[in-house]
């Protein structure tokens, strides 16, 4: 597998000179699998980039795997060129809701007066599908989804293929469950997870459902990953504060092989 880095700042996309090195779109990942399949983790304002290689590259099924709707997952999606391709069937994945189906909620979130092209009239195929606790297959590639803990309803996603692994866990707050996701993170080849504050901002920021970085060691420690980046960037910190995080962190857990998430980044598997 090979993923790529569209948007990985949390919260609220952050353009601006001081966070060029890593980056201001919310959250988005492309993989592609060994058999050419495209999953695309979340739709946060990373996810429009993605869609503009459809011009060139015009993928018949796209996977969409979104870990919660709050906005900076989601906020991206509309403007994602693929779903104005006709020819094109979106398969959206998503944890079930409280109340009101998960297609829904997206219809409401792309309908007037929030975006101007009725979800019923997008050209596209698109399928949705409600998962919490689950594992499914896809041309080879097997995915378990499970619950962590953030506020609303949330996944992380783990991802197999030829014996390589991947855990997408971008909102996690392992300060009040130390185990949330580690079901999908244990020995996996790359994690990528929530190191959203410094402990010192955690004390102020306790049930916002992030992660700080002595809780990101811990983590890290208990789920004993080959490689971890660290993910969902706070929309105040800085090229350099995220660089001091990271040493920070890498210190924490005494270990190296921890790295920030950054924009354009080509990562295998």
């Amino acid at each position: 597998m090979r993923a790529t880095i569209w948007g990985c700042r949390g919260s609220l996309a952050t353009p601006g000179p001081s966070t060029v090195r890593y980056g201001g779109n919310t959250s988005s990942i492309e993989l592609r699998s060994s058999s050419g399949s495209l999953i695309v983790l979340d739709a946060g304002t990373g996810i429009r980039p993605r869609g503009l290689t459809h011009a060139t590259e015009r993928p018949a099924e796209i996977h969409l795997l979104l870990t919660h709707m709050h906005l900076d997952h989601v906020e991206g999606l509309g403007f994602f060129g693929p779903l104005f391709d006709p020819g094109c069937r979106i398969t959206i994945w998503g944890p079930k809701p409280d109340g009101a189906s998960l297609r829904e909620h997206l219809a409401a979130y792309l309908s007037p007066p929030l975006f101007p092209v009725p979800f019923t009239e997008l050209p596209c195929t698109i399928d949705v599908v409600e998962i919490w606790e689950d594992t499914w297959s896809m041309d080879g590639v097997r995915v378990a989804s499970a619950p962590v803990r953030h506020r609303g309803r949330t996944l992380g996603y783990r991802i197999e293929e030829d014996g390589r692994s991947l855990a997408f866990i971008p909102d996690n707050e392992p300060g009040l469950d130390a185990e949330s996701g580690l079901v999908l993170a244990e020995g996996v080849d790359l994690l990528m997870h929530d190191a959203q504050y410094t402990a010192d901002e955690y004390e102020t920021r306790v049930g916002w459902g992030h992660t700080a970085l002595p809780d990101l060691a811990a983590y890290i420690l208990a789920a004993d990953p080959r490689r971890t980046v660290m993910f969902h960037h706070d929309p105040s910190h800085s090229d350099d504060v995220l660089e001091a995080m990271e040493q920070s962190a890498r210190e924490l857990a005494g270990r190296d092989a921890i790295e920030l998430a950054r924009e354009g980044t080509d990562l295998v598997v």
